[in-house]
């Protein structure tokens, strides 16, 4: 009694044998892994080089608010817009020892206000910039 095919010849596998596959597939896995270079997610900073000796005279600083509604306050005074801070803001890179810029956003402020008011600092030229108050977004 034959379990097989008539004729007396094996028959032919149709399944492909994927063992090997997978393991080859592991091996360019791990070697993959262990030669990519580590990735640092740092921001490179050009930071002064430490120094101890006291400033000659404290910095002018300037305040400036940005209110729920994208109202901008410099130093408390309410300004008509963003092309009346670009004014101050040429004012202050005009110096030829540029004043502190303290940008304190509201907790509710669009962040495509904030972007504008850090966006022409940048463009007009002033390099004192900090942001004030973080405390609050946490």
């Amino acid at each position: 009694m034959s379990v097989g095919s008539s004729s007396g010849e094996p028959d032919v596998m149709v399944e492909m044998n994927t063992t090997p596959l997978i393991d080859v597939m592991l091996v360019l896995l791990i070697m993959l892994i262990i030669t990519i270079p580590v990735q640092l997610h740092s921001v490179k900073l050009d930071m002064p080089p430490p120094s101890d000796k006291k400033p000659l005279q404290e910095p002018i600083v300037h305040r400036v608010d940005i209110d729920f509604d994208g109202t901008i306050y410099m130093d408390g005074a309410p300004l008509a817009g963003i092309g009346a801070l670009e004014t101050r803001f040429t004012e202050f890179a005009a110096m030829p020892d540029q004043p502190e810029v303290h940008l304190r956003p509201n907790k509710l402020v669009p962040y495509k206000d904030v972007a504008a008011v850090m966006a022409a600092a940048q463009r007009i030229g002033v390099t004192k910039i900090g942001m004030v108050g973080n405390e609050q977004f946490m």
